[in-house]
């Protein structure tokens, strides 16, 4: 090879090398366009990311209540139980079980809760639930949810994540990924835990952007103090003097990004651009004082039990008007191993109001129909007296239960007023419509008029999806 060929080699190999953001990401428009895919990779920008048909909802609010509450103290009335209450359970319902321990000296324990229905659907709740029983006619309740795990951490990752092993994106970064956000002063994909005392048992992990780039990764808002640290500059520095260092930084990270094609750069070069508008939009969000005295109140904001969660609904609202395209809500924990009565209700004390308020706040401004509303934890608890810890009376709590379990869905193209799903007069079994998390997945896609088979991103040689090999829309949920 001559050395005027060698030297036109490299010329070619740093003009592919330099172009890889350039024309690589559009040959791989090109390319995810023709397969259907939803958003490029590159890129990331709301203008060229396009739903697969015409969504039904536009934001998602998904509260995520982790530890698992009781289906059977708060949305499932069973009288088999009342009838039962204190005898061993039936050897023939613990199929699937690998308890030793329970499964040789459990007994049928009863809700101590008083049921009563609500709306013209006839939704059952438990005394525990009295504000949103209210809302009863807004809501699909889903009685025959299944899971593959019931432990806490690897359950939360499969229904945040889709699968229950780190590394995978959530939910709200393959969200943000497929259709990008409409708020260009605030991310895209926001989390915010109550102030409940307790940590979520899969932390971060539950919103990672795992292997997407890490402008899809969920921001936390804290739940104690200022949702938002270090809005304000510091002392001696005004917007002008960062504006002027914010594009340095970038000139030198554009340099970086054109010698390695790293897209990783370009999402450091996105997140610091848009901390920088939140410097503006930011003050604004979080700024509660203009809401009216009413609307505060709906909320909770008036007492402190309440105020932590119902904060975090208020500001949730707040969120999907400017566009946020997913937020989440965590409250910790409903693991109620023992006292479940009494924790049970605490919990239900401090999230029922704020919980009602959002949705009858999000009804009141047009923004139900376009909000998807998820309510629910990783699983559900058993219709047995947990015996681990002892049966001292008052003291009863239940085991993690992976079989059924109960969740909430509404607006965003969901079938108001409806109820799904079955459960044995134990409610240990589904018995009609059962509905995998993959499946509850690929509807939360489908209202946001995503093909969950198709929003897909390569990584290690295949392509990877939210609902892993899995999942089916349940049209039985939508209106």
């Amino acid at each position: 090879m001559s050395l005027r060929e060698y030297v036109a080699l490299q010329q070619r190999r740093l003009f592919l090398r330099q172009s890889a953001c350039g024309l690589g990401s559009i040959a791989l428009g090109a390319l995810l366009a023709e397969d259907g895919k939803s958003a490029t990779v590159a890129e990331g920008t709301p203008e060229n990311l396009v739903s697969h048909f015409k969504p039904r909802a536009k934001n998602v609010i998904f509260v995520f209540m982790s530890g698992a509450p009781s289906q059977l103290d708060l949305f499932e009335e069973k009288p088999k139980l009342r009838e039962l209450h204190g005898e061993p359970v039936p050897a023939s319902l613990l199929q699937g079980l690998n308890d030793p321990l329970i499964a040789s000296s459990a007994s049928v324990m009863a809700s101590p809760r008083k049921f009563s229905r609500h709306g013209q659907c006839g939704m059952t709740f438990s005394d525990f639930l009295p504000h949103l029983a209210t809302q009863a006619d807004e809501l699909c309740m889903v009685h025959s949810m299944v899971t593959d795990i019931s432990n806490h951490h690897p359950a939360q990752q499969l229904m945040n994540c889709g699968v229950p092993r780190f590394g995978h994106p959530s939910m709200g970064s393959w969200v943000t990924y497929g259709l990008g956000s409409e708020a260009n002063d605030l991310p895209g994909f926001v989390v915010m835990l109550s102030d409940s005392g307790k940590g979520v048992d899969g932390g971060s992990s539950l919103w990672t952007n795992g292997f997407l780039p890490s402008n899809y990764r969920g921001v936390t808002f804290r739940g104690r103090g200022d949702p938002i640290l270090h809005l304000s500059n510091p002392p001696g520095m005004d917007r002008q003097m960062q504006r002027t260092r914010l594009d340095a930084i970038g000139d030198m990270n554009r340099r970086h990004l054109q010698e390695t094609g790293d897209s990783e750069i370009a999402a450091r070069i996105a997140s610091y651009e848009l901390a920088f508008r939140m410097q503006t939009a930011g003050p604004e969000l979080i700024d509660l004082s203009k809401e009216a005295a009413s609307t505060r109140a709906m909320y909770g904001l008036d007492r402190e039990t309440t105020r932590s969660f119902g904060t975090n609904c208020l500001l949730a609202r707040r969120m999907v008007e400017r566009g946020v395209r997913f937020v989440q809500l965590y409250h910790s924990t409903w693991d109620d191993h023992a006292e479940l009565n009494k924790k049970l209700k605490k919990n239900c004390d401090m999230t029922d109001l704020p919980m009602a308020g959002l949705l009858e706040d999000l009804k009141q401004r047009g923004l139900l129909d376009e909000t998807l509303v998820i309510w629910g934890g990783e699983f559900g608890r058993t219709p047995m007296n947990e015996v681990r810890r002892g049966n001292a009376k008052g003291r009863e709590g239940r085991d993690h239960h992976r079989f059924a379990f109960t969740m909430l869905l509404a607006g965003g193209g969901i079938r108001a007023g409806h109820i799904v799903g079955k459960t044995d007069d134990f409610g240990y079994h589904v018995v009609e419509d059962k509905i995998h998390v993959h499946d509850l997945q690929a509807t939360i896609l489908h209202c946001l008029g995503m093909d969950h088979k198709r929003l897909t991103y390569r990584h290690l040689g295949r392509d990877f999806r939210l609902t892993d090999v899995a999942g089916e829309v349940c049209h039985q949920l939508l209106a």
